[in-house]
């Protein structure tokens, strides 16, 4: 049960305008995006259905992390967590060489930690964290290992939870059999769009690129009582206008019941190098709470730098 409750909190992913909706500290200083307008996209002629199929059907996000095992490149991490009063009690930095030539190695160039961070054997004090390593840091040597064989969610618990983690980062809007989640991530059912407004904006990505800002949000209207039973907050795409790839994904999600509370806001950011398309940055804002479990309060800042292509 925690596994998968974990899984939820860190599935939260896309690119908004670097408000922070948990107010704490931010290690996310990088500015990617500047928006320019509103657009009206039915004089543009496309649609909503345009960038709904777009989101729900795209399989080059999840590409990009698997096209990263053709690269050496430099990933810088910051890892904090937090007390009660929202305010630092421990942090990791870590500055790591991933290196794809020839066989695969992982050397760690920089590594330094503050406060409680782990527990006496060495492993993480927090799962979140733990759940951080298992997914971007190749701590069990899975997608960023040459040739790695793809899942289907039947190799073992740890492999179900990130098939099913996996189909909320790279597929958003599709059914997840989580526990007491039900349909609640269909945001694009027929049923959960009533509750949803949908905005479009145009801006400028990395200083040059054109994009297009598609963004779903909750109905500002709605009754307490109806937003709190509405998991995903708010769900941002940033589409190339040049190509319609997807260059950035942000989610807000926020949920609670007797049984589990989480609020989480997550983002990846993507860069082009060569012909690929590969993951830039990813940060995480998040609190989750179960019962008779410590409450884990924590947050994740990513770089991806120095991409260096490896025949």
């Amino acid at each position: 049960m925690k596994k998968i409750l974990l899984i939820i909190a860190l599935s939260t992913f896309f690119l908004k305008g670097y408000s922070q909706i948990i107010d704490r500290f931010n290690p996310d200083t990088i500015k990617t995006i500047t928006l320019d307008s509103s657009v009206n996209i039915k004089a543009e002629k496309l649609n909503i259905e345009t960038f709904i199929n777009k989101v729900i059907n795209d399989t080059s996000f999840y590409q990009s992390f698997r096209d990263m095992k053709r690269y050496s490149f430099i990933a810088e991490n910051r890892i904090y967590s937090y007390d009660k009063k929202n305010k630092v009690d421990g942090r990791i930095y870590r500055k790591i060489k991933h290196n794809n030539k020839g066989p695969y190695k992982m050397e760690y160039l920089i590594k330094e930690d503050e406060g409680k961070m782990y527990k006496k054997n060495g492993k993480y004090q927090l799962y979140t964290v733990e759940m951080f390593d298992y997914i971007f840091m190749n701590a069990y040597n899975t997608d960023f290992v040459p040739n790695a064989p793809a899942e289907d969610g039947k190799g073992g618990t740890n492999e179900s939870y990130k098939a099913k983690l996996k189909t909320l980062i790279f597929n958003p809007g599709r059914p997840v059999k989580v526990p007491f989640i039900g349909s609640k991530t269909e945001i694009f059912s027929a049923n959960m769009r009533q509750y949803y407004d949908y905005s479009f904006a145009s801006g400028t990505y990395l200083d040059s690129i054109p994009v297009y800002r598609f963004k779903v949000s909750v109905k500002p209207d709605l009754s307490s009582w109806t937003k709190d039973g509405i998991m995903i907050k708010e769900l941002v795409t940033i589409f190339d206008k040049r190509n319609f790839n997807i260059l950035g994904r942000y989610v807000d999600m926020k949920y609670g019941n007797m049984l589990f509370d989480f609020n989480v806001q997550m983002n990846i950011e993507m860069g082009y190098f060569g012909d690929d398309k590969l993951p830039t940055k990813i940060t995480y804002q998040g609190n989750w709470d179960y019962p008779f479990k410590k409450e884990e309060r924590a947050s994740f800042l990513i770089v991806h730098k120095d991409y260096k292509l490896e025949k």
